[in-house]
């Protein structure tokens, strides 16, 4: 996986990560949807998180 740029996305990367082992039934994209409005990222950085978190599947 690419190292995510920003903050946020950083941040929206590892509370993801953390959650599916939490909760390993959540639908990734719900997770990218949570993240997006918990981190307050623009929906550029919500599609790069989605395809970087998609490509490490």
């Amino acid at each position: 996986m690419k190292k995510p740029q920003g903050d946020s996305v950083r941040s929206a990367v590892k509370w993801i990560s953390d959650e599916r082992q939490d909760n390993p039934g959540t639908s990734l994209q719900k997770l990218i949807d949570q993240a997006s409005s918990r981190f307050n990222l623009t929906p550029m950085e919500t599609a790069s998180l989605e395809r970087m978190l998609k490509e490490s599947k």
